[in-house]
């Protein structure tokens, strides 16, 4: 069995919802407050768990809508559909105890429910609506819900259509670590009741997974072991007792003294020693190098962390041993950590995911969870774990599966591991941006959030992120955001590329384009432009058809004045100062250095039609796309133009720098 949809309805800040899951293990990821803790809690609450059994009116969902309100008064509805695991048989125990639970068809892999409801009692409902007739905000009706009818919620929690869950519950191991926690006191002692129980478990566990012996020559075997251990205990009692001999009388003439000694009652000493008792005063340690042992408590949280983990997949495994536990082991297993990167290393976080992996199966864990904000454990998992949740607008969400993006075709599964490739550590906080900007290359990387800066944008405080993805084609990573077919990531995507004019399949200034007859010419990103033009979340933005072709050579013609532009790195650059001090096109001409390049400027300006100043912009374009390289200018001109915004608008040294405004209108459909 595992839990395949988590169902909410009115729970924090999920209005409706549905989640789907899948077997083994299940990251979940997504922005801040976008709901993924709360789902980790509505199913602590279905499930009964210890510590998540409590929940009162602010924990539903703040409706807003009046008339919804005064239709019926705010609920909590919480359902987990459990379904079949894989290699399941249609006979297992589980399937057994979820009989009343199960929902038709009663077919394999079969479906059965679990359901909690949080809402107000029946015989309340219709003086609650009386109450709210008349009330004309919905602030007015939740601060009467506060007073006046609070006190009359209950709680539900049935299975199937009115089934009793009370074993159902007692046999479901749900553990869950949240991310605030202090995790050394929980497992440093023997008397501490997870590490007890662990230690009961292992104890003489060699006898226990004795494969060679019925259930019955393990049982004897294990008497045996412990009356010797009593017997050899019987010394040390004694000794022990000895020693108390004296003492004890002293001690007790007390005992005597205050009438604790009534009706010939004597208190005394008297006492065994078993193995469970010992462990109290066993204490966990790390060893290390050169045998130096120190306590647990003495190490840092991260370390501990996954040394508690640890004891909790082996607590897991204790309690769903069959031949350890009887009639009592439990059917199912779930683990869940909340944001476990909080105390963990960013290498410690990659052995956390190759941890969770190896042992989920070796310790009998049914199912895992993880809710993270961390781009080390999304790089580190794969692409099919992943769950991404994104909250629209308030109450609303919308979830993202990766895996239902890519079919089983040649060139999706091809997408799919390029994808995959491609998430680092650097590349995969894409799963946790707002809105993303998809980039060819290193020059718009680095250039972009200057560009916004100018136009009055901040992209890190809108939650704006650009990706470069090192390739001229978008189409392998919009497979998993397109809004319009279902289980991708909803997000409002920016993609920029260059228009990147051709002749006959080489590269063309775009004076040369359509000029001469017989030869055949092209754009970059014709088919992308027509197909995303009025898509809901995502559209493709270039320079223009006419006078566009790369996002340098457009930033020159955009500010072909603007001496700016003129970096230390930059070749060229006398002639290129020189350029921008004449005014005509027969003058810039003449003042070209020699070169085959630069001849064939001369003799295409010549043939286009091109007004005076469309020519001037366009010869400062072309020597400045030819003088530079690509990252280095790139950042040589993002420092000078932050140094240059920084001037107050009042300086005289303040230069004026337009924005290409193919960047300018991706940037300002992004911010809508």
């Amino acid at each position: 069995m595992y839990i395949s949809l988590v169902k909410i309805f009115g729970y924090r800040n999920f209005k409706e919802i549905e989640i789907p899951l899948h077997e083994g293990i299940n990251v979940l990821i997504g922005s801040n407050n976008s709901g993924k803790s709360n789902m980790l809690r509505a199913i602590a609450l279905a499930l009964n768990a210890d510590g998540f059994k409590r929940i009162n009116l602010s924990d539903i969902f703040r409706e807003i809508d009046i008339n919804v309100l005064k239709d019926s008064s705010p609920k909590v509805e919480i359902t987990l559909i459990c379904t079949q695991s894989t290699g399941e048989s249609d006979t297992s125990e589980i399937a057994g105890l979820l009989g009343d639970c199960l929902i038709p068809p009663l077919t394999s892999p079969y479906n059965a429910s679990i359901n909690f409801r949080y809402s107000l009692s029946p015989d309340k409902e219709t003086e609650y609506l009386e109450d709210v007739a008349s009330l004309s905000d919905h602030n007015e009706i939740w601060n009467l819900l506060s007073i006046n009818y609070e006190r009359f919620y209950e709680i539900k929690r049935w299975g199937g259509a009115d089934a009793k869950l009370g074993e159902i519950y007692s046999r479901i191991d749900f553990q869950f670590l949240d991310a605030i926690r202090d995790v050394s006191r929980d497992m440093c002692m023997g008397y501490n009741p997870l590490l007890k129980e662990v230690l009961n478990f292992f104890i003489d566990y060699e006898v226990k997974c004795d494969d060679s012996k019925d259930e019955n020559q393990i049982k004897e075997e294990l008497k045996s072991r412990q009356a010797e251990f009593r017997e050899n205990s019987i010394p040390l009692m004694t000794n022990l007792h000895d020693r108390l001999h004296n003492g004890k009388n002293i001690l007790l003439n007390y005992a005597n003294s205050i009438g604790a000694s009534f009706n010939n009652v004597i208190p005394d000493f008297n006492g065994q020693l078993s193995e469970s008792e010992l462990f109290s005063v066993l204490q966990l340690i790390i060893r290390h190098e050169f045998n130096v042992e120190i306590p647990a408590t003495h190490n840092g949280l991260g370390f501990n962390n996954l040394i508690y983990m640890s004891l909790l997949l082996a607590k897991m495994q204790a309690s769903s041993d069959g031949k350890y536990m009887g009639r009592q082991a439990n059917l199912f297993s779930l683990l869940a950590f909340e944001e476990p990167e909080a105390h963990l290393h960013p290498a410690m976080q990659y052995q956390f995911l190759n941890f969770l992996n190896k042992n989920r199966d070796e310790h009998s864990v049914g199912q895992i969870i993880v809710t993270t904000h961390s781009t080390q454990i999304v790089s580190a998992v794969n692409i099919d774990n992943l769950i991404c949740l994104h909250s629209c607008n308030y109450g609303v969400h919308s979830i993202g599966y990766p895996i239902k993006c890519f079919t089983a075709t040649e060139e999706d599964q091809k997408s799919k591991a390029l994808v995959q490739r491609y998430l680092d550590a650097t590349r995969s906080d894409m799963f946790f941006a707002n809105k993303l900007i998809f980039v060819e290359g290193i020059v718009e990387e680095i250039l972009l959030p200057t560009f916004a800066r100018y136009l009055g944008y901040d992209l890190a405080y809108n939650h704006i992120l650009i990706i470069n993805t090192g390739l001229r084609y978008y189409r392998d990573f919009l497979k998993m955001f397109d809004s319009q077919l279902e289980n991708r990531i909803n997000k409002r995507i920016a993609c920029i590329t260059d228009i990147d004019p051709m002749q006959d399949g080489t590269a063309c200034y775009p004076y040369e384009y359509g000029v001469q007859e017989g030869h055949t010419y092209s754009h970059h990103a014709d088919e992308e432009m027509s197909l995303y033009s009025s898509h809901p979340n995502i559209r493709y933005f270039r320079q223009s058809e006419q006078y566009g072709k790369t996002l340098e050579y457009e930033i020159a013609w955009c500010n072909a004045n603007c001496k700016l532009l003129l970096t230390k790195s930059i070749k060229n650059y006398d002639e290129l100062n020189d350029l921008m001090e004449l005014d005509s096109s027969t003058a810039m001409l003449d003042r070209l250095r020699k070169s085959d390049e630069n001849e064939r400027i001369k003799n295409s300006i010549g043939l286009c039609s091109w007004t005076e100043e469309d020519k001037c912009k366009a010869i400062i374009a072309s020597r400045y796309l030819n003088s530079i390289g690509k990252g280095g200018n790139a950042l040589e001109l993002s420092i000078a133009l932050e140094e240059n915004l920084r001037l107050p608008d009042d300086n005289p040294n303040k230069v004026e720098f337009v924005i290409p405004p193919y960047i300018a209108e991706a940037l300002e459909w992004l911010m809508r």
